[in-house]
């Protein structure tokens, strides 16, 4: 992918807006201290993604686009496993009003 028109998720972030970004807590020793907190002694999460209006604190941190991720080599498992236009990104897309992008799946 070299541009933005190459990865849609550059440019929406609806899944960053969408869900609460949760996972085991040694995930969180890879990310900047800032950007998580715990929510069980077992769990943590992005921070901003633990409310009822969720905004991961990481989105639009990236340098490849508006809305790119701040810790995109280091992001948690629950982001390495959405995939353009799987069930999640649709979701999410639909929460904000976008269209479907099920035809990149």
């Amino acid at each position: 992918m070299n541009d933005i028109s190459d990865n849609p998720c550059l440019s929406c972030g609806a899944c960053c807006m969408s869900f609460r970004v949760s996972f085991y807590w040694a995930e969180a020793l890879a990310l900047p201290d800032d950007l998580t907190e715990r929510v069980t002694p077992h769990i943590a999460c992005m921070i901003g993604t633990n409310a009822a209006a969720p905004r991961c604190a990481a989105l639009g941190r990236g340098s490849a686009g508006p809305m790119a991720c701040g810790v995109y080599e280091a992001r948690p498992s629950p982001c390495r496993e959405v995939q353009i236009g799987d069930d999640k990104c649709t979701r999410a897309r639909e929460r904000h009003g976008l269209a479907s992008l099920r035809h990149m799946a």
